[in-house]
């Protein structure tokens, strides 16, 4: 009996042993960020994703309170949170900043859950750097298409001001035609100053085109920038869902690596591009995005090609940069990614092209203005 007793509790050990193990595991490859904190708002116990998003050592981290961490602006509402959580409250969907030890700004979505025996709590962290940047830059998009709605109608009010007298003039020396005389003299005098007018209203259109190129080439600063550090900062921001998704990203700037253009687009760019790649992959297949730079008849390209479910061109060739187009049934999908790529290179006078098949991935080809 006693050799059994031993034996079920050798089994029970072994069992516990086991149960810590797999627990250990879970806490330290999840690319989530783990925490484990006292009432007192120090951290207790982390996982390495922390560290690696916050670019501190586990030391460092365990050392300060949390609130050191905190973005300043929300160092207020996170000790809110945490006093809610303290009087026995779940905490769901809570969002705030942190400040990475390089001094970069991370959003992170909080589910947290306490321990009061212990005064404990128990937290797991998204960073959901990326989705914040694609909302503030749609929302900057939305006030500054507002803002080009009302200037464009103020151009349009200016117009049919300045080209009423050139227009009712035109209006006026055709009135005075005589068509069975189009051949004499003086309707060739006619046809002369017709022609005077209609050069004249040309020139007037053309000054108000280059009105409206010079407000895009001023609201749109361009500087000469470095491919790779603006990429890197879009993977930094997008670090958990590349990990998460299993994602290659191969990448190779050696012919090209700088680019005079707006640095704010470019990001932009990399981050919707890859982004919906990773988000379109196919189904059973891990994404491979390829990005580099090629220079083609004389042109600066940057390509960026997936191996995802690829565009049906036939069908949505026409549409595939327009507002709200959406060619699938992902949830994630609201149209407005391509439509700001596309935007955002034509405002600076560049080109993209598209090469896809269905169910064969997509490349997108962008040709920088010279």
């Amino acid at each position: 009996m006693r050799k059994m007793m031993r034996i079920n509790n050798d089994s029970i050990s072994k069992t516990n042993n086991d149960a810590e193990t797999i627990f250990e595991d879970f806490f330290n490859l999840s690319p989530d960020l783990l925490c484990i904190s006292g009432f007192d708002g120090y951290f207790i116990k982390i996982n390495p994703a922390v560290c690696k998003l916050l670019e501190y050592t586990e030391e460092e981290l365990l050392a300060k309170p949390i609130n050191s961490f905190v973005f300043q602006d929300d160092k207020n509402s996170t000790t809110n949170a945490r006093n809610s959580i303290k009087d026995q409250n779940h905490l769901i969907n809570f969002e705030n900043r942190y400040i990475t030890k390089s001094g970069r700004t991370v959003w992170l979505l909080w589910t947290s859950i306490p321990v009061e025996n212990k005064q404990h709590i128990f937290a797991i962290a998204k960073n959901i750097t990326y989705k914040k940047q694609l909302e503030d830059e749609r929302n900057q998009h939305l006030a500054k298409l507002n803002h080009s709605v009302e200037e464009y109608k103020q151009l349009t009010y200016a117009a049919a001001h300045d080209l009423r007298s050139p227009v009712n003039n035109l209006i006026s020396i055709f009135d005075l035609l005589e068509i069975d005389k189009v051949i004499d003299t003086e309707s060739i005098e006619y046809l002369n100053i017709t022609k005077d007018i209609i050069n004249g209203l040309k020139n007037s259109l053309n000054d108000y085109i280059t009105v409206l190129n010079d407000k895009i080439q001023n609201s749109s600063p361009v500087e000469e920038i470095s491919f790779q550090e603006s990429l890197d900062e879009v993977l930094f921001s997008i670090s958990s869902f590349i990990s998460n998704s299993d994602t290659t990203i191969n990448v190779d700037f050696s012919v090209l690596s700088q680019i005079v253009f707006n640095k704010t687009y470019l990001k932009s760019i990399f981050l919707n591009l890859i982004t919906n790649s990773i988000k379109y992959a196919k189904v059973g297949m891990f994404p491979v995005i390829s990005i580099y730079t090629q220079i083609h008849e004389g042109k600066k390209q940057l390509i960026i090609s997936d191996n995802g479910i690829g565009f049906d061109m036939e069908n949505v060739e026409n549409k595939i940069f327009g507002l709200h187009q959406k060619f699938n049934n992902n949830s994630d999908s609201n149209g407005i990614g391509l439509y700001l790529v596309y935007n955002h290179i034509t405002n600076l006078g560049g080109q993209i092209a598209v090469d896809s098949e269905l169910d064969n991935g997509a490349t997108f080809t962008i040709t920088f203005r010279d």
